[in-house]
């Protein structure tokens, strides 16, 4: 390259060859254009326009079908000098950063994008034929150095974003299709963790481009750069995921700390996808189970039911693995456990709570919360009651969901708590009582079916009521049938009666 071109390429570009440019006519075309996309002049779209047609011309021209001849001297350092030029052309097409990036700019993305994604194709079947070729053995560097920065433009353009346009999607996918055919990969995931146990994979090399887009002072920059790596991290999976947590669990930890909802849910969706899939001996390494705990414990304190649940399903997975670290001995109590502390600040959140989508959430997640601790739910049971109880005296719109997971929590209270439960029955029995008749009478949109799920559910909690409190319940709802004038009510009332007479007394 010539002097006064090193000086205006950015160093990172201009510092990361072992040796120097080709000295052929080809290298010196692929070397002037890389100096227009490094320059300042790059900034005028004329400039850049001139810089896409130079390349399509070269590629087009049949000196360039000795691209990946080895043996030519005069062509050494040619697949570095085509990752260079792979690299500028992606940032090229990037999507703007910021808010001010959006509207025509984002549609002139799209444009910049679809032209990309046309020379791509072109040198890929470059590639493609010299590696069909007897005369070209150097197609193995050269792809080496493509792979990388042609699967980060195709993962950035072929996913539906602001950024993006059907035409720029459909040549992305091409894009996509045609490396995986030249890298001889049945699928994206064979691409990065490699076909079999003997092949390497390109994830390390993936993520050694997307790393500085993403520490802290530059993950924004590039609004494409979140989401490809997301996307890669998830078709990363057990047991490739372990070699590679150094490198993916900062980036996810940085952007569930964001301040944005969309981020936070994005990179806990992140760290989910590494607990199921890094062994629990990895996570526990280094305190990095607690560091997951405390970055997703601190989220319940927000108030967007989209985030909350994505934490939740994330932390009753983490559980079982902090628990690893748990010793309990037999003559003495039983430590308090991280789910201990969960479930006792959902519950403080959800007693007032009275917006229906978070509602919704919180009682979504109960039952795993119950399962998970099972008799150890006598901790929480004051609260849980009143929880329960709260929860079932209030309309939850057409689906009914909030109160159908309530009742299916209540079940599994009842079950794994039984001697506790007949100091509770007069109370529970109220609720219970209470929510058959509301629902029997009710006469809004609610569809028959979900009214038909409720009053069962309510029914077997009665059922489950009467054989804990040995027959209690029997003898309380012994004269509600005869002076019941609901028809509905008395069938489910009379249900409980025929069911808990001669069962046998049975908790489970």
């Amino acid at each position: 390259m010539e002097p006064d071109g090193s000086r205006e390429s950015p160093p990172r570009e201009g510092s990361s060859f072992p040796g120097p440019w080709p000295s052929s006519a080809l290298g010196q075309a692929f070397s002037q254009i890389l100096h227009q996309f490094a320059g300042q002049e790059s900034r005028r779209g004329k400039a850049r326009n001139a810089a896409l047609r130079d390349l399509s011309a070269v590629l087009d021209a049949k000196e360039c079908d000795q691209l990946f001849a080895g043996s030519d001297t005069s062509l050494r350092g040619m697949p570095e000098m085509l990752g260079q030029v792979a690299k500028a052309l992606g940032k090229y097409a990037a999507p703007p950063e910021g808010p001010e990036g959006g509207g025509d700019r984002h549609s002139e993305v799209a444009e910049k994008a679809a032209a990309v994604g046309l020379l791509f194709l072109k040198l890929l079947r470059k590639v493609e034929t010299a590696k069909n070729s007897l005369v070209c053995p150097a197609w193995k560097a050269g792809l080496r150095h493509l792979a990388g920065p042609i699967y980060i433009f195709a993962i950035t353009h072929n996913l539906e974003q602001p950024w993006t346009s059907p035409k720029s999607q459909g040549v992305a996918g091409q894009v996509l299709a045609l490396l995986l055919q030249v890298t001889e990969c049945g699928s994206v995931a064979g691409f990065l963790h490699g076909e079999n146990e003997d092949e390497k994979g390109r994830f390390t090399a993936v993520m050694g481009l997307l790393k500085p887009d993403l520490n802290k002072d530059s993950w924004k920059s590039n609004p494409a750069t979140k989401h490809v790596f997301s996307w890669t991290l998830q078709k990363v999976t057990r047991p490739w995921l372990s070699q590679h947590l150094e490198r993916v669990l900062p980036p996810s930890l940085l952007i569930s700390d964001d301040y944005q909802t969309e981020n936070k849910i994005l990179g806990v969706h992140c760290l989910h996808h590494i607990v199921l899939n890094v062994p629990a001996a990895d996570l526990l390494q280094y305190n990095r189970a607690q560091v997951l705990y405390h970055a997703l414990f601190n989220h319940l304190y927000t108030r967007e039911h989209h985030l909350i649940q994505a934490v939740l399903l994330c932390l009753l997975d983490l559980f079982p693995i902090l628990e690893k670290a748990l010793h309990w001995k037999g003559d003495a109590a039983r430590p308090t456990t991280h789910c201990d502390e969960v479930l006792q600040l959902i519950l403080m959140h959800m007693e007032p709570e009275h917006r229906l989508l978070l509602r919704r959430t919180y009682a979504r997640n109960l039952p795993a919360f119950v399962k998970r601790l099972g008799i150890l739910t006598v901790r929480h049971l004051k609260r849980l009651d009143r929880v329960i109880i709260g929860y079932l005296e209030v309309y939850d719109g057409p689906e009914e969901e909030a109160r159908l997971k309530i009742l299916e929590a209540l079940k599994l209270l009842m079950q794994y708590t039984w001697p506790r439960v007949p100091c509770r029955l007069v109370v529970l029995l109220k609720a219970l009582l209470k929510l058959i008749c509301d629902v029997a009478r009710d006469s809004s949109l609610t569809p028959e079916s979900v009214k038909s799920a409720l009053l069962e559910e309510a029914t077997d909690c009665l059922i489950l009521l009467d054989r804990c409190s040995e027959g209690q319940v029997k003898g309380l709802l012994a004269k509600i049938p005869q002076s019941c004038e609901d028809s509905k009510v008395g069938n489910y009332i009379r249900r409980v009666q025929q069911v808990s007479e001669g069962a046998p007394y049975n908790a489970t």
